[in-house]
């Protein structure tokens, strides 16, 4: 049986993500879906001023899904 591959986008290890959406209401904001090998999915904002991701705890591993937060903030400027 294979693993359950994850969802195409910005990958960082085993975490992947993908449908990126600046905040409307605040530019430093960025929400997007947080994907894992493991079949773990999950909607987050970013707080691009510090890398902090919100909520704090979730099903996607929190060390590798700060790193794609990090990296998709560095990209969008």
């Amino acid at each position: 049986v294979q693993p359950a591959q994850a969802a195409p986008g910005i990958c960082v290890g085993p975490v992947c993500g993908d449908g990126f959406s600046r905040s409307a209401k605040h530019s430093f904001q960025l929400r997007l879906r947080l994907s894992d090998q493991a079949g773990h999915h999950e909607r987050v904002t970013v707080d691009c001023r510090d890398g902090r991701i919100s909520p704090v705890s979730g099903p996607v591993e929190r060390g590798y899904g700060s790193a794609v937060a990090r990296r998709v903030c560095r990209m969008v400027g």
